[in-house]
């Protein structure tokens, strides 16, 4: 099993020191969904929802949230994003929507926690926007797919595309 590094030789939380790791390009593509009912799939796909463009404003969301990531989360280095993306989807067969971010960098360290809080962010501005629709809409399978860059090399989830 690989050693936690966020955690010092007492056991207490600390950010990692990347200073003496190579700069390399870097890429992760994280997923997720919201499952809800058909009914109010209808309205994203309708563009009826009361709030407006669901899928415009959660992909907007989800980019924001990219930039925030080390202001989100205690131990994320500040990173130089040179591109994000954050891709909706309405399926008919989750119902739902299925959610995917790239984020990438050059830089010391990869760019997961970014593609993650992009999705997690833009899932959660969907199930904002039609909340007052559906409340028992549920957010899942929020997921590292791919990174590439960096000591670890390539990394692909067994089964992603």
């Amino acid at each position: 099993m690989a050693e936690l590094t966020h955690f010092d030789s007492q056991g207490r939380a600390h950010m990692v020191d990347v200073g003496d790791k190579a700069t390399t390009a870097r890429t992760a593509i994280a997923c997720g969904h919201v499952v809800m009912k058909p009914e109010t799939l209808a309205h994203v796909t309708a563009g009826t929802a009361a709030k407006g463009d669901v899928l415009g404003v959660a992909r907007l969301a989800g980019i924001m949230a990219a930039k925030k990531c080390a202001d989100l989360i205690p131990l994320c280095h500040p990173l130089p994003i040179t591109h994000v993306s954050v891709d909706l989807a309405a399926d008919a067969d989750l119902p739902g929507v299925r959610i995917t971010a790239e984020v990438r960098t050059t830089g010391k360290t990869g760019v997961e926690m970014e593609a993650l809080t992009a999705v997690s962010a833009a899932a959660l501005t969907v199930y904002d926007m039609l909340k007052a629709v559906e409340k028992s809409m549920r957010i899942g399978g929020i997921e590292v797919v791919r990174k590439e860059g960096g000591k670890s090399g390539v990394y692909t989830r067994d089964g992603a595309p």
